[in-house]
């Protein structure tokens, strides 16, 4: 997938992460020599579990994914840019891990719950790959659970309609469920995808 020169939804959303990078960086567990592309966030007291709805209505949380890395991006399905670039580099991260891959679950969990349907979500992440999975609450349950991972997210009039700022960082859990990774924007496929695999090289 191609991508698209930054809107100025998306570098609003860019700058949003930036910040939020400061602040990850600050609560990140920090080493000498960092073996990681991706910000150590090992031993962070938040990003725990989540509690939300799958496309057929079942409620997930971390314990169903127990034994694989977890990516986690927080987004909507209108968005321009970030979101569907993220999406795509999971799919080529995947791709680039080979056999290992089938220990990656990608989730997408919108924050856009009035727009993003448990139809509409199915849809759009299986367009990039028919492993990913995509996730929603109602509007008190997006900002809970944005809140436990430290994701900020505002609604933004555009016109009759809106579009969404919000924290363009991925999330990768290990597969014990610990929060491990914050993956920046403009981190590459292969950047993401050799912390990855040093994850679950490191789990067994």
């Amino acid at each position: 997938m191609k991508n698209l020169p930054p809107s100025s939804s998306s570098r609003r959303g860019l700058v949003l992460a930036a910040l939020g990078a400061a602040a990850l960086a600050a609560t990140a567990c920090q080493k000498a020599a960092p073996a990681f592309a991706g910000i150590d966030l090992t031993g962070a007291d938040y990003g725990r579990d989540f509690s939300l709805q799958d496309p057929d209505g079942r409620t997930r949380t971390m314990a169903d994914f127990r034994g694989k890395a977890v990516m986690l991006f927080f987004g909507f399905t209108q968005c321009p840019d970030a979101c569907p670039t993220a999406l795509a580099r999971a799919a080529e991260v995947r791709r680039l891990l080979g056999p290992q891959g089938e220990r990656l679950q990608v989730i997408f969990i919108t924050i856009d719950p009035e727009r993003d349907s448990a139809a509409v979500l199915k849809e759009y992440t299986h367009a990039f790959d028919p492993s990913f999975l995509g996730l929603r609450a109602d509007a008190d349950g997006t900002a809970a659970v944005a809140k436990e991972f430290k994701v900020i997210y505002r609604k933004v009039p555009t016109g009759s309609s809106y579009t969404m700022d919000h924290t363009a960082f991925t999330y990768v859990l290990d597969p014990q469920g610990r929060l491990r990774l914050a993956m920046r924007h403009e981190l590459s496929a292969q950047d993401v995808a050799r912390d990855v695999s040093t994850l679950l090289a490191q789990a067994g």
